[in-house]
C-alpha cells in the first residue's frame, strides 16, 4: 500500500511538472513569427486605407462594424510601435503614422465650447454624438509613443490639448473623478445622465454612474511628461489615490461599470487599465502602495485565467464559473502585460501565468492562409451579443493587445541577447 502511494505521488509530481513546464516551451522563433503575423494582420486587414481600425468582424455576415473607432485605432498604433521597436519593419511604422494622422484629425477647431478637444465619439449603443473620456484617454498611449518614436511632436500636442480640455471641464479634484461623457453637439459635460445607463433616468443616476477615476491610459501622466505642466501630474496622482480608496477586497473597482457589483461580475480588461496606471504612479512617486494595489488586481486576473491560459469576457468573484460564450484574447494579453511589468519589479508569483499567456497567444491565432482573408493572422477574440439575433464577432483588439504582449515578452525573456 505504501509503495502504491509513493508511486501515485511520483506520477502526480511528474504530471504537474510536465503540465507546468508545457507553458515554458514557447521558443524565440515562435514569438518572432507571431509578432510578424499579428503586425501584418493589423496593417493588411484591420486598419483601413485611412488608418482607422475596422473594429468588429461579424463572423456570420462577413462584414466589419465600427465600435469606438478612435479607441480601437489607438490600441493598434500602440501595438504596431511595440512591434516596430522589436523588428524594425518600416511598413508597421508607416501604418502607425497613418493611423496617428487619422487620430489627430479628430481635433475640434470650430466649436465654441469644444475647441482643442477631440471628437472621439463612442458609437454603437451609446451614440455618435457622445464623446467618452476613456475613448480618448486609453487611446493616447500610442499617440504619445508615436511622437517619441518619430520625434514629431504634433501627435502628443493634440493629445495634450485634449487632456487640457478634459482636466479643465471633466475633472473634479475634490471628488477624485472625471466625468465620463460630453455631448458633441452642445459641448456640455454630462454630470447627471450617462447613456451607458439607459434604464436610469436623470435624477436616478448617481455620481458613480456618470463618472469614474478615469486613469485608463495614464493620459495626465503623459501630458505632464510632454508639457511639464505640474497640474497634470497633480491630477494624475490625485486620481490614482482615488483608485486606492475605491479598490475592493478583490483588487477591483466594482462600483464602476463595466463591472457589475450586484452580480459580482468584472470586465476582463477594465481593472487592468487601472492597474497599469497604478504602476505608472509608482514610476512617478516610487511609493510602493501603488504597486501593491496593482498586484491585488493582477492576482484576481491570475485566478480568472484557465489552466490552458484562456480567459473569458464575463468573470465573477463569488465563485461562479465564467461565461464561456466569449473568448477574450485581449485579456490573456493585457493580463500578461501587467504581470510582466510586476514581475520585473519583483512580483515573481505571476511568472507561470505569463508563460500560459505566451503559449495561448502563440497557439490561438487564425492561420495566415485562412479561407476568410478578414481573419488571417488574427488572434481569437470572440464576443457574443444579442441584437435581435445572435451577434457574433471576432474583435480587432485581440490582435492589438497580443502584439503588445508578444513584443513585451520578447524583451522579458531577453531574446534580444
Amino acid at each position: 500500500m505504501k509503495q502504491i502511494k509513493i508511486l501515485t505521488s511520483l506520477i502526480l509530481a511528474i504530471y504537474f511538472s510536465t503540465y507546468t513546464n508545457a507553458f515554458s516551451q514557447v521558443k524565440k522563433e515562435e514569438i518572432v513569427n507571431a509578432i510578424d503575423q499579428t503586425a501584418n494582420c493589423l496593417v493588411k486587414v484591420i486598419l483601413d486605407e485611412q488608418g482607422k481600425s475596422r473594429c468588429d468582424y461579424n463572423l456570420t455576415e462577413g462584414k466589419w462594424y465600427p465600435y469606438e473607432v478612435p479607441w480601437h485605432t489607438g490600441q493598434a498604433i500602440n501595438a504596431l510601435l511595440a512591434g516596430y521597436k522589436i523588428r524594425g519593419n518600416e511598413k508597421w511604422l508607416n501604418a502607425a503614422k497613418r493611423s496617428g494622422d487619422y487620430w489627430i484629425s479628430l481635433q475640434i477647431e470650430d466649436h465654441p465650447k469644444l475647441k482643442g478637444m477631440l471628437g472621439a465619439t463612442h458609437g454603437d449603443f451609446v451614440g455618435d454624438d457622445v464623446i467618452v473620456f476613456a475613448t480618448i484617454s486609453d487611446g493616447t498611449p500610442g499617440i504619445y509613443e508615436l511622437s517619441r518614436v518619430t520625434r514629431d511632436k504634433k501627435y502628443a500636442a493634440v493629445a495634450t490639448s485634449a487632456a487640457s480640455w478634459m482636466m479643465k471641464n471633466m475633472y473634479d479634484a475634490e471628488k477624485g473623478i472625471c466625468y465620463d461623457n460630453v455631448d458633441l453637439k452642445t459641448g456640455e459635460v454630462q454630470k447627471e445622465y450617462s447613456p451607458f445607463w439607459k434604464d436610469k433616468k436623470v435624477g436616478e443616476q448617481t455620481l458613480f454612474d456618470v463618472s469614474r477615476p478615469n486613469t485608463e491610459g495614464s493620459l495626465f501622466k503623459d501630458a505632464y511628461e510632454f508639457s511639464g505642466n505640474q497640474a497634470f501630474k497633480d491630477a494624475f496622482i490625485n486620481l490614482c489615490n482615488s483608485l486606492l480608496k475605491l479598490q475592493d477586497e478583490n483588487g477591483l473597482w466594482s462600483d464602476f461599470m463595466p463591472n457589475f457589483k450586484d452580480v459580482h461580475s468584472f470586465h476582463p480588461r477594465f481593472n487592468l487599465w487601472y492597474a497599469e496606471s497604478l504602476i505608472e504612479a509608482w514610476k512617478l512617486t516610487k511609493d510602493k502602495k501603488y504597486l501593491e494595489a496593482a498586484a491585488k488586481t493582477a492576482r484576481t486576473h491570475a485566478k480568472a485565467q484557465q489552466k490552458d491560459g484562456t480567459m473569458y469576457y464575463e468573470n465573477y468573484t463569488d465563485g461562479k464559473a465564467p461565461d464561456k460564450g466569449s473568448v477574450t484574447g485581449s485579456a490573456v494579453a493585457l493580463s500578461g502585460i501587467v504581470w510582466m511589468a510586476l514581475s520585473d519589479l519583483g512580483y515573481k508569483e505571476f511568472d507561470n501565468n505569463i508563460e500560459k499567456s505566451a503559449y495561448w497567444l502563440v497557439h490561438n491565432r487564425f492561420a495566415e492562409d485562412h479561407p476568410d482573408p478578414n481573419l488571417r493572422g488574427a488572434v481569437i477574440e470572440t464576443r457574443t451579443r444579442s441584437k435581435g439575433k445572435v451577434w457574433l464577432v471576432n474583435r480587432d483588439i485581440g490582435t492589438s493587445f497580443a502584439l503588445r504582449f508578444l513584443s513585451d515578452y520578447y524583451k522579458f525573456k531577453s531574446f534580444q541577447n
